[in-house]
C-alpha cells in the first residue's frame, strides 16, 4: 500500500516481474480505509505499507489490521524513505510489522522476502488444509464412534430385554405348572377308586385354590397390559378404604393364607374417589406381597390414616426385606426379590408393578421402605381423600340368586359348557345347553328362556352375531343376553354391547358375578 501512484506504480511492475517465477498476485492499495477494505475481504501472504501517508498512516493501518481475527496474522513490511531509528523501529513492531524496506528498494532483498513469506503462507495453507482433512475425518470417527456407542447401547437393551422375556416365560411355566399339576393331580384323586370323603374334599380345594391362582396369573397379565397401553377406563365412585382393607383380609382369611401370621391392623375411616374393584386389586396385591415374603409366624401391620388432603394406606411384614439395590427397581416389571429355584412362594414379578401403575390412574403415589435384608418391608399408599362421604360405603358383597330362571348356555367348550351348566344348575336353574351359535339361535327361539348366557368365540357363527339374529328374531328380541368370554379389553366390552349384549363377563369368571349379573339382568328386563 502506498499513497503515491507513481511509487505505487513502480513497486507493482517489480512484483509483477516475479509473479510468474514465485506465483502469487499483486494487489494495490492508496490509503489506509482502501487497505483495510481489502485485508477483510482477502487472505495476504504478505502486506507492504507505506508508513508515510496523510490521513491514517502506517502504524495505524497496521494496528487496525492485526485488531481484526481474520487478518491478525498477516505478517507486514513497512516501506519508509528514511532510516527510522530505533523507537520508530519499535513502534512498527509493536503494531504487528515484521520487517522493514527502505526506500530506494533493492530488488534482490525484496524479491528474497517475497519468497520467504509466500512460502511460509504457502505451506500455512497447505498445514491449514491438512487440519481442515484431519478435523472432517475425526468429526467422522467421532460419528462413527457414537453410532457404534450406540448400536452397542441398543444391542445390550435387546440382549437384557431377551434376557427379561426368557426369564420371564421361564417363570411364567413355572408359575403355570404347579397350579396345573396340583389340579391334575387332584381331579386324578377324586376319580380314583376307594377314595375317602375327607381325601375327596381336599382335592376339591386343592383344585378350588389352585384355579383362583391361575386366574390371578392371567388376571394380573391382562391388566398390566392393558394399564400400560392406556386401555383401562376407572369407574369411579366414593367408598369408604378401611371397610375394603378390611374385605380385603377377611377374604385373605378365608382361604387360610393368614392363619400363620400375625395381623395388626389400625385403620380410620377415611373416604377415597376410585375405582372399587381397582383399589381391591393394589390392596390385595400390597397383602399378598407382604405374605409371599414374610415366614410363617410373622407379622403383617396394615394401617389406613388420613394425612392431610391424603388417605395413606401404610403395610409393613417383618419378612426377608430388600437390600438397597432393589428398593429403587421394586416397581419395574419383572422384578422380584428372591430369585432362587426353591423359594417358597411363586409370582411373576408383576404384581407390584400393577400397583404402581394402577396408584397413578388414581392420581396417586407409592414408595417403598426395607432397612435390608431380614429387616422386613414397607410400602406407603397415598390416595387423594375424598370431600364427600356417602353415609353407607358401597363395598358390594355377593348374594345368591333369589329366583330360579330357565337359561339357555351357548359353549362350544364341552368341559367349560358342562360346569358352567352343572353350577347354575346347583343354584336350582334350568339349563338348556347349545355348542354353537346356530344350535344357540334355534333353541333360544323353541325354549323362549329367561336369560341366554353366550360364549363370543363359537366355532360357526361368533357370538356377536348371534346376539344380532336374536336381537332381530320377534319372540327373542327382549330376552336379556350375558356375554362370557375370554376377550377382555374395553374395546371388546364395547364391541359386545354395541352387537347387542346387556352385560359382558370375562373368564374365568367369579360365582357370584355371574348369578348377579343373571339376577341383574332377569330383574332389569322384567320391570321394563
Amino acid at each position: 500500500m502506498n499513497d503515491d501512484p507513481r511509487s505505487l506504480m513502480a513497486l507493482v511492475g517489480l512484483l509483477s516481474s516475479w509473479q510468474e517465477e514465485i506465483k502469487y498476485e499483486v494487489m494495490t492499495a492508496q490509503s489506509g480505509e482502501e487497505t483495510l477494505r481489502q485485508a477483510l475481504n482477502h487472505e495476504f501472504a504478505v502486506i507492504l505499507l507505506d508508513v508515510n501517508m496523510p490521513g491514517m498512516d502506517g502504524f495505524e493501518t497496521a494496528e487496525a489490521i492485526h485488531k481484526r481475527p481474520r487478518s491478525a496474522s498477516t505478517p507486514i513490511i513497512f516501506v519508509t524513505a528514511y532510516l527510522a531509528d530505533e523507537m520508530t523501529r519499535f513502534k512498527g513492531y509493536q503494531t504487528g510489522a515484521v520487517d522493514y524496506l527502505f526506500t530506494p528498494i533493492i530488488p534482490q532483498i525484496l524479491k528474497a522476502k517475497l519468497t520467504v513469506f509466500v512460502g511460509l503462507a504457502r505451506k500455512s495453507l497447505a498445514l491449514k488444509q491438512q487440519t481442515d482433512v484431519l478435523n472432517r475425518r475425526t468429526g467422522e470417527l467421532v460419528a462413527i464412534n457414537q453410532r457404534l456407542e450406540f448400536e452397542i447401547s441398543e444391542r445390550r437393551i435387546a440382549e437384557n430385554q431377551n434376557r427379561t422375556k426368557d426369564e420371564f416365560l421361564a417363570m411364567l411355566g413355572h408359575e403355570l405348572r404347579n397350579p396345573l399339576s396340583a389340579i391334575c393331580s387332584a381331579a386324578a384323586l377324586i376319580e380314583a377308586p376307594g377314595i375317602k370323603q375327607t381325601s375327596i374334599d381336599q382335592a376339591k380345594a386343592v383344585i378350588r385354590r389352585q384355579s383362583q391362582h391361575l386366574s390371578r396369573i392371567v388376571d394380573d397379565l391382562l391388566d398390566l397390559s392393558r394399564v400400560i397401553s392406556g386401555k383401562v377406563v376407572l369407574n369411579r365412585q366414593s367408598f369408604e378404604l378401611s371397610a375394603l382393607v378390611t374385605n380385603c383380609l377377611e377374604t385373605l382369611a378365608l382361604t387360610g393364607r393368614t392363619q400363620h401370621y400375625k395381623l395388626d391392623v389400625h385403620t380410620a375411616p377415611a373416604w377415597i374417589h376410585g375405582d372399587i374393584t381397582r383399589v381391591e386389586q393394589i390392596v390385595t396385591n400390597l397383602l399378598d406381597n407382604a405374605v409371599k415374603y414374610t415366614p410363617s409366624g410373622g407379622t403383617i401391620r396394615v394401617e389406613v390414616e388420613i394425612v392431610g388432603e391424603e388417605v395413606e394406606l401404610r403395610v409393613h411384614d417383618s419378612g426377608i426385606g430388600m437390600p438397597s439395590t432393589l428398593v429403587p427397581q421394586v416397581f419395574d416389571l419383572f422384578v422380584q426379590g428372591e430369585q432362587t429355584p426353591g423359594r417358597a412362594q411363586g409370582g411373576l414379578g408383576i404384581g407390584l408393578a400393577l400397583v404402581s401403575h394402577l396408584i397413578r390412574l388414581h392420581s396417586g403415589s407409592i414408595t417403598a421402605h426395607s432397612k435390608g435384608v431380614g429387616c422386613g418391608s414397607s410400602f406407603f399408599v397415598r390416595l387423594p381423600k375424598d370431600t364427600v362421604q356417602p353415609s353407607v360405603a358401597p363395598v358390594p358383597t355377593a348374594t345368591a340368586p333369589q329366583e330360579t330362571y330357565k337359561i339357555l348356555l351357548i359353549e362350544d367348550n364341552h368341559d367349560a359348557r358342562a360346569m358352567i351348566s352343572t353350577l347354575l344348575s346347583a343354584f336350582g336353574h334350568h339349563i338348556t345347553e347349545a355348542v354353537d351359535g346356530a344350535d344357540g339361535v334355534r333353541k333360544a327361539a323353541e325354549h323362549l328362556p329367561d336369560i341366554i348366557v353366550i360364549d363370543i368365540g363359537l366355532p360357526d357363527i361368533n357370538g356377536h352375531e348371534v346376539a344380532r339374529r336374536l336381537r332381530g328374531g320377534a319372540t327373542t328380541s327382549a330376552i336379556p343376553l350375558i356375554a362370557l368370554t375370554g376377550y377382555g379389553l374395553e374395546q371388546d366390552r364395547k364391541d359386545a354391547l354395541a352387537a347387542g349384549f346387556d352385560v359382558h363377563l370375562v373368564k374365568p369368571v367369579k360365582t357370584n358375578a355371574l348369578t348377579e349379573a343373571i339376577q341383574e339382568c332377569v330383574s332389569r328386563s322384567i320391570k321394563a
